[in-house]
């Protein structure tokens, strides 16, 4: 199975075909707006606008399992995210990326080890993977790692296809 075969909506509730980002790459990040974090959204609004047009995505994922940090409804997080963060990447329904209710894209990406070796859980808001092109998750970065940081940047620039 590929990320591409698993079944998400967008924010507002409509279908969203992942296969559309197959020839791009893709750093899923789970986010959140109550969280001592949450002003990675400025980074990753940045790298996703450096790279955007070179075949690169930020996809965001709310997710209310820690903390609840992100209560709101879809409405409100859309507002939230672009009125305080300008955010124009693509956003994904609240889903859970954990425990029983796990959803399958989350399912595909947590088989992927960071650098320290941690696979499985999510430990937090704001974990990052990196997809390249084609569907292979080839990083993953835990919830301090700055959206900006080098080792995300050379991680990025290295599957860019264009």
């Amino acid at each position: 199975m590929s990320i591409y075969d698993v079944n998400v909506s967008r924010l507002d509730g409509t279908p969203m075909e992942l296969s559309a980002l197959a020839d791009r790459a893709v750093l899923v990040v789970n986010v959140a707006s109550q969280c001592g974090l949450t002003p990675q959204y400025t980074g990753l609004e940045a790298v996703h606008e450096r790279y955007v047009d070179r075949g690169f995505t930020v996809l965001g994922v709310p997710c209310n399992q820690f903390l609840a940090q992100e209560p709101g409804t879809a409405e409100e997080i859309a507002t939230f995210c672009s009125t305080t963060y300008g955010v124009t990447f693509p956003l994904l329904e609240k889903i859970e990326v954990n425990g029983e209710g796990r959803h399958l894209l989350y399912s595909e990406l947590v088989e992927t080890a960071d650098a320290e070796g941690h696979t499985g859980d999510i430990r937090w808001n704001f974990e990052k993977f990196l997809v390249a092109p084609g569907g292979t998750v080839v990083a993953r970065f835990g919830p301090t790692t700055e959206p900006d940081a080098p080792e995300v940047i050379e991680a990025i620039e290295a599957v860019l296809p264009a």
